[in-house]
């Protein structure tokens, strides 16, 4: 039976370390924690590089600047997603951390272009879980 090399009943008062993303389940599941008496510390991974003005993609779609606010879309560990999740740490309280993991996420990246040049179908969503 597997065993982790993790404390199995983590008790109020204990430091967590909470990954939050901006989203919702991550801003209750802190919230949460800290209701329950734990001491938490929010997280943020970036794993790119913010762009220094709005862009549109390459299909020349409108810009996130000239979309009605309604249909804005966060993207995953973008800019604005770290702006929330520093905001929701703030109103809980709690520290908070934004951990750059961009040169760590390149390979990621690296290993997915790869694959696909190889006409594999790569996952690089498993591939981040198990190395980042």
């Amino acid at each position: 039976m597997f065993q982790p090399d993790i404390p199995q009943a983590l008790t109020p008062g204990s430091r967590v370390i909470v990954g939050m993303s901006g989203g919702v389940d991550s801003s209750v599941a802190a919230h949460l924690l800290k209701e329950q008496g734990y001491d938490c510390v929010g997280v943020f991974m970036r794993v790119g590089h913010a762009a220094t003005e709005p862009e549109s993609c390459a299909s020349g779609a409108p810009s996130a600047d000239e979309l009605p606010a309604r249909r804005l879309k966060h993207g995953c560990c973008s800019a604005s997603d770290a702006i929330d999740a520093r905001a929701v740490a703030g109103r809980l309280g709690i520290p908070f951390y934004a951990l750059n993991f961009e040169k760590d996420f390149e390979r990621i990246v690296d290993y997915f272009v790869d694959e696909y040049a190889r006409a594999r179908t790569p996952n690089p969503c498993v591939r981040c879980n198990i190395d980042l």
